[in-house]
């Protein structure tokens, strides 16, 4: 399964509805050092800053568009390209990573054909991996569509995303 990192099958045209966009320019309008606040909303809005909306965002508030894509990318909480519908996290953090967190990261790849921060071309999945989330008394750590999963092994996280790709469901319950 080849991985897919375009824009070209996105679930939606964010210019199809600009109005999140105008609302939010409005919002801002003439506060130069809000274009992180602003960036958060078109974020929430949108799922991600898409490459059209970031254009009508340079348009209508003046920015010039290589400050706009300078910024969206330094920044690793900003996405360029639309998530899949199951958004898969695997903590990579100190307590995961002496219990195995890179068995789970293998594993995942094995099972959806994809690497970390890419997403499957079917549109299904994002993998991601993350520094900490919080929950190190669980290590490993999955976190799936925001459904945290501890104590995780290769073979339960292979179960937990068969479920997912099986019933398109909740995953299950994990320890």
């Amino acid at each position: 399964m080849e991985a897919v990192n375009c824009s070209c099958q996105q679930r939606f045209t964010p210019v199809d509805d600009l109005r999140p966009l105008e609302e939010i320019v409005e919002k801002y309008r003439g506060d130069r050092s809000a274009l992180i606040s602003i960036f958060h909303e078109l974020h929430e809005a949108y799922g991600y800053l898409d490459e059209g909306i970031m254009e009508e965002l340079a348009k209508r508030a003046g920015y010039q568009l290589s400050q706009l894509y300078g910024l969206a990318t330094f920044y690793t909480q900003f996405r360029l390209e639309p998530v899949g519908e199951h958004l898969i996290k695997i903590c990579h953090g100190t307590a995961c990573h002496v219990r195995n967190a890179q068995g789970l990261i293998d594993e995942a790849q094995r099972t959806l054909g994809i690497s970390p921060g890419q997403t499957s071309p079917d549109r299904k999945f994002t993998l991601e991996t993350v520094n900490c989330v919080g929950t190190c008394a669980l290590a490993p750590v999955v976190v799936v569509d925001g459904k945290y999963h501890g104590r995780m092994t290769p073979s339960k996280m292979q179960k937990l995303l068969k479920q997912y790709m099986e019933k398109g469901g909740t995953g299950g319950d994990e320890d």
